[in-house]
């Protein structure tokens, strides 16, 4: 099976991780193998947990990575890093990478219902179980899918388009993702559909996130990664939309912050240290070129911190 996905801010992501030969490393997202590689060229004694939920990914990355006698593959989702270290026998770790979303093989490949471009089955799960897409839209009631549209896409159309979707499905199931696509579109203003954003783009966003548990996901395993990061220890995360970077972010700068009291009193009574300091302050950003080569890059932003 081909699993073609194009690794954004590779270079960056790497040089950020600042490897050890002979230490620990994580790619908790990792995919088509394009990071895992990188950071497997890199080791010596050391060694690589490549994690993705993705069984399509994961056979692909075993058969990729089986030269290499550092690599270890597992089936899971990053936010379960505790148990699958303790699995392992490993207590700490030099350096986490994730780069989320979905990947460019789930979106190329139309049977797996993630792409509003090619008409295939309303899916959208990452790990191929549990509640899909289909279910959503079919299943809940208006309300929540409204809120889901809102919260999950931010999107201003949301209630038009949730009501939509209920009118729709009382005469018949909603199954295919064309169709959705074009629900989406016909409940939108004229003036909404000639911008070039495509008009589907911030639901079918909103459905995946709500299907996949990502957010939720993502705040729970980032305090789970940092509680296995060794002193010194990196974590890099790619983020694609604001939702994501908002968490990220802000998981970041609480645990950079230290001091708590208030900014009026003269010195320190709490006595709180900084638990990371910034790599980089600002996000890393794709460059021109890497824009011009893969338009999938133009909204990545990477932020790194390092454990103190």
């Amino acid at each position: 099976m081909e699993f073609f996905h194009e690794s954004v801010l590779l270079d960056e992501s790497i040089q950020a991780l600042n490897i050890n030969p002979d230490g620990i490393y994580v790619d908790g997202t990792a995919g088509g193998g394009g990071h895992s590689a990188e950071i497997l060229k890199r080791l010596k004694a050391g060694k690589l947990i490549s994690i993705d939920q993705d069984p399509d990914a994961i056979s692909f990355l075993k058969d990729k990575l089986k030269n290499y006698e550092n690599s270890i593959v597992v089936q899971s989702n990053f936010s379960n890093i505790k148990q699958i270290l303790k699995d392992l026998s490993i207590e700490k770790v030099d350096g986490v990478l994730l780069d989320l979303g979905v990947s460019s093989f789930q979106l190329d490949n139309p049977e797996r219902g993630f792409s509003y471009h090619d008409d295939a089955p309303l899916d959208m799960r990452m790990s191929k179980s549990g509640l899909s897409a289909y279910e959503v839209v079919n299943d809940l009631e208006e309300q929540e899918i409204t809120n889901i549209i809102r919260s999950y896409g931010e999107e201003k159309f949301a209630k038009q388009i949730s009501r939509s979707i209920v009118e729709f499905r009382k005469k018949e199931k909603i199954s295919t993702t064309l169709q959705l696509a074009e629900i989406i579109k016909s409940a939108l203003p004229a003036k909404s559909l000639r911008m070039n954003k495509h008009p589907a783009k911030r639901t079918f966003q909103a459905i995946r996130i709500y299907v996949n548990s990502e957010l939720k996901v993502l705040e729970e395993g980032l305090d789970e990664i940092f509680e296995v990061l060794q002193k010194k220890g990196r974590l890099a995360v790619i983020s694609f939309h604001s939702l994501e970077d908002r968490i990220v972010k802000n998981k970041m700068a609480l645990w950079t912050k230290g001091c708590t009291c208030p900014k009026d009193f003269p010195v320190c009574i709490c006595g709180k240290k900084p638990l990371a300091e910034f790599y980089n302050k600002k996000p890393i950003m794709p460059s021109e070129l890497e824009v011009w080569q893969n338009r999938r890059s133009r909204s990545a932003k990477l932020r790194v911190c390092t454990k103190l």
